[in-house]
């Protein structure tokens, strides 16, 4: 497929197909509940390593996602000034740098947090802010009033997306911004980088319960006929297939920056992606990236205690189940939180306190038509109708089975590793303050979530072909460690010398939780109709101050 073919898209549970691309970016999530996907993925042009290799990352995210928009939709130079615009708010030239962390194990990590809020989420959602603007502006050309197209865009939120989808859309015309966020359960920096955006388009919503309750009710906002009547919703979750999108380029971008490195042969050495992993989306554009032509050995999937994603990779079985009582949970001292009866733990990775992956189901859906016999479309009309199935068994005994085939397929690209609280700050600690004898790793202060991906890639050494000096491994680096002060204060507290206000705390974030807040808390009781009720009341408070 070339870049001037026509690319449109289908759900993965069967309900649409033929779509364009401004259709899913807008609507986010398909009638029948299911994601969007590509009907078919775009291999890479044969010259792409000579052509791409010294491009800049805006211009190689214009070549990737050129491959994905039709130009009848976004004509070229459009698009590449979107994302011009969209990377001109990084703190780093290079957009997402690459680190290299223990040059004797070709170590690497892949720094995603030079954004507006300091989150990997800001390359995707920078991106769609932008091209929601976009999209409106055309639609609302010499429209006035009530005939102007105007989007509800609504988001759950574990912390970074929310801060990342708040920023990327405050202010913008024609757009309100729902973001719902479990109360208490954010970090402090994250909660305060939401709630301190005053503009009148945003709202941020604290609701009672665990960010599955959020994204649950996110879904049956869009799934309700009621609210989509009055408000067109729009998603900015990784639900919606652009932000998908927008993480592929990273993963090129990444591999042209390691095959510069001396210690990386193209035609012999093994690359390798380690990736914390809530939702799925970040690894999901790897394996999308892959499927292109990126040559990637494997991908790894990082879990915390939540492990849901590491359990189906063992047996194939998708589990809502609570994690083992007796383990020790850090993230519940710090916090001073109570166990949460569904299921759900609190770590010191929060971002990643999810039984529940959404983005899994784009997976599910790619394997299991790689599995049929029959042509490409009557292919996809069964990995829809396994979808379909696979996902009513988890809404009504909490699980599902995957085909013995479908697990082995997974395998073959995908591993998954499990990592406790204690060894995340056991990792944050070791790269903090290297032990003597390995002379090789550079003094680095990770993130929780980092560190649960650098725990993983650790482990991935020890395969036999996991061993560098062919294997060189790029795991993600999803935040800044600043954002989740108390597990860097907990891991280097007995650190001399250590001071993380002078060593981490960056001077943006600096009075950040002192600054003026507006926020709405939302109780468990309130469920669909008091949300459907608080969005009306939200829209219609913008259009007086709009007015005033």
């Amino acid at each position: 497929m070339t870049a001037t073919a026509s690319q449109r898209y289908l759900s993965t549970r069967g309900g649409s197909s033929g779509l364009s691309f401004e259709e899913v970016v807008l609507k986010g999530l398909a009638n029948d509940g299911g994601l969007f996907i590509p009907e078919e993925i775009p291999s890479l042009p044969s010259d792409w390593r000579e052509t791409w290799n010294t491009l800049e990352f805006s211009e190689l995210a214009h070549r990737i996602l050129s491959l994905y928009i039709s130009l009848e939709e976004i004509p070229s130079d459009h698009l590449r000034e979107i994302l011009q615009r969209s990377y001109s708010t990084f703190r780093e030239v290079n957009v997402t740098p690459l680190h290299t962390l223990d040059a004797t194990q070709n170590l690497h990590l892949l720094e995603l947090f030079h954004g507006p809020t300091f989150a990997f989420k800001d390359v995707a959602l920078q991106f769609l802010g932008n091209l929601f603007e976009y999209f409106l502006v055309r639609r609302n050309d010499c429209k006035e009033g009530s005939q102007r197209h105007h989007l509800t865009v609504v988001g759950a939120t574990s912390g970074d997306t929310g801060s990342a989808a708040i920023y990327g859309l405050r202010g913008k015309k024609d757009v309100s911004v729902f973001i719902l966020h479990p109360a208490g359960r954010v970090s402090p920096i994250q909660e305060a980088q939401m709630t301190t955006v005053l503009d009148s388009n945003v709202h941020n919503l604290a609701v009672e319960g665990t960010f599955d309750d959020c994204q649950d009710m996110v879904k049956a906002l869009f799934a309700d006929e009621d609210i989509n009547k009055t408000h067109k919703l729009g998603a900015v979750n990784s639900i919606n297939w652009a932000r998908i999108l927008a993480q592929i380029t990273y993963y090129f971008h990444a591999y042209f920056d390691l095959i510069r490195l001396p210690t990386f042969d193209p035609e012999k050495s093994k690359l390798r992606f380690v990736v914390p992993t809530g939702n799925f989306g970040d690894i999901l554009a790897g394996y999308f990236a892959k499927r292109m032509g990126l040559p990637v050995d494997r991908l790894y999937i990082a879990t915390n205690e939540n492990d849901i994603l590491d359990r189906f990779f063992q047996n194939g079985l998708y589990e809502k189940q609570t994690p083992n009582p007796t383990e020790p949970t850090i993230g519940l001292q710090i916090d001073g939180a109570k166990a949460d009866p569904s299921g759900v733990r609190e770590t010191l990775s929060p971002a990643m306190d999810i039984l529940v992956s959404s983005n899994f189901e784009r997976l599910l859906f790619m394997l299991s038509s790689l599995t049929k016999t029959s042509n490409k479309r009557q292919s996809d009309v069964d990995a829809a109708a396994d979808v379909k199935k696979w996902q009513a068994d988890l809404k009504s005994s909490g699980s599902f089975s995957v085909p013995d085939i479908v697990l082995t397929l997974a395998k073959e690209t995908f591993s998954s590793g499990r990592v406790s609280d204690p060894e995340t700050l056991a990792t944050i600690k070791t790269f903090h303050s290297p032990p003597a004898a390995t002379p090789g790793l550079e003094p680095y202060v990770l993130d929780p979530h980092s560190a649960v991906g650098i725990a993983v890639a650790l482990r991935s050494m020890t395969e036999p072909d996991g061993q560098p000096p062919i294997t060189h491994t790029i795991s993600l680096a999803t935040a800044h460690p600043a954002k989740f002060a108390g597990a860097v204060r907990l891991a280097l507290q007995d650190v001399e010398g250590f001071d993380f206000d002078k060593d981490v705390l960056p001077t943006e974030f600096v009075g950040l939780e002192k600054k003026e807040r507006r926020v709405r808390f939302v109780g468990a009781h309130e469920g669909l109709q008091g949300m459907r009720r608080i969005i009306r009341e939200e829209v219609e408070n913008e259009k007086v101050v709009e007015n005033v």
